[in-house]
């Protein structure tokens, strides 16, 4: 079993170094790709020994899929710049390593859970833990995908095991940091909503907004965390009615329609390809 680790990342020198020293010993290979970073993120990921690339920033999916493909390994460890391997993490991938257990039984991938460290302190509700997450995984098997900006690996064949350690992950460092992120995940969101023909009421946008603050205080516990679990419940609902209600203007905006002609043309190319 041998595991390249793959890293995407744009203007990361802050978070970058922790994240590649926690995978120091179980890396075979690093690969970062970059977004055409103006910081020193590509000189510090060779430094590490990384094979860096550059590429147009894909959306979170593609870009990782990118990554995985640039790999000289099946096995793929799949790390965000502000995450870190716990100790207890680095310890299960080695027990693994050492009993050649990778892929027994029919296990093509394996799950962490990920702890989320929210500008003062850790996170143990709100949802946030213990946010469960595919991370290493035989590439024959899984790929990442997802709607942006949200990503995920889907295992298209065999088993998940999880393994004890969490995956730190340094969140967000102020509430403006959280803003920022919020504003711009919430506009893609939207936009992939629009593209794939989804709709909402005004109704529902307000709906969906007030289910947030239900589901986090009431059944997620976020009380028990809290000043953070009162700002990340308000955050949420922001978040959710920001998407939504950018998704309800879309529908209302006018989008120029392309000439007749180009519609035509496109008819046809259409009905020869299926011919």
């Amino acid at each position: 079993m041998k595991i390249s680790v793959c890293v995407i990342g744009l203007n990361e020198e802050k978070n970058l170094p922790d994240c590649l020293k926690s995978v120091k010993g179980i890396a075979d290979e690093i690969v970062y790709v970059d977004s055409f970073s103006s910081d020193k993120s590509c000189a510090i990921a060779k430094k590490f020994g990384a094979r860096v690339f550059k590429q147009k920033f894909l959306g979170h999916v593609g870009q990782k899929n990118f990554a995985v493909k640039k790999a000289k390994n099946d096995w793929i460890l799949s790390l965000d710049c502000d995450e870190r391997l716990s100790d207890k993490a680095v310890e299960s991938i080695y027990a693994l390593l050492e009993k050649g257990e990778s892929g027994a039984n029919g296990v093509n991938a394996y799950s962490f859970n990920r702890k989320n460290f929210y500008i003062y302190r850790w996170i143990n509700h709100s949802g946030w833990y213990p946010d469960t997450k595919v991370r290493l995984f035989n590439r024959k098997s899984a790929e990442w995908q997802g709607e942006n900006p949200h990503d995920r690996v889907r295992v298209l064949e065999g088993k998940t095991e999880w393994l004890k350690g969490d995956i730190l992950h340094y969140s967000f460092t102020s509430i403006s940091d959280h803003i920022r992120t919020l504003e711009s995940f919430s506009t893609i969101a939207a936009q992939e909503a629009f593209k794939k023909g989804r709709k909402v009421s005004l109704v529902g946008v307000f709906f969906r907004s007030g289910w947030v603050v239900i589901r986090k205080f009431f059944f997620e516990l976020a009380f028990l965390d809290g000043a953070a679990g009162f700002v990340i419940t308000y955050y949420s609902a922001v978040s959710t009615f920001s998407k939504y209600i950018k998704l309800y203007m879309l529908h209302k905006t006018p989008h120029p329609q392309p000439p007749l002609h180009k519609v035509e043309r496109g008819l046809k190319s259409s009905s020869t390809k299926q011919v």
